[in-house]
């Protein structure tokens, strides 16, 4: 399960990488700015969902993927929301 931003962009970052293109020719494939990807896979939580479902589309990355993709599992202890950021 993808929890935050930040995994989400790795996961894209690690697919485009696995594909040998560059940044800039993700951004050219999905009709988005290069600036957009950098943003997307620093994990930026504001980025656009659209375009961050193209760019996923994009790299091979189905949304069933996003519920087996391996990271590392969520201590018992944790409820299903810990990792959400919390705001004062």
């Amino acid at each position: 399960m993808i929890r935050s931003a930040t995994e989400f962009g790795a996961l894209v970052r690690e697919h485009r990488k696995k594909l040998g293109w560059t940044q800039t020719e993700l951004a050219e494939r999905c009709g988005t700015g290069e600036r957009f990807i950098v943003d997307l896979e620093n994990g930026k939580p504001s980025c656009q969902l659209e375009k961050s479902l193209i760019a996923a589309r994009t790299v091979g990355i189905d949304l069933g993927d996003l519920k087996s993709a391996s990271l590392p599992p969520i201590p018992e202890a944790e409820d299903d929301l810990g990792y959400l950021p919390r705001f004062s």
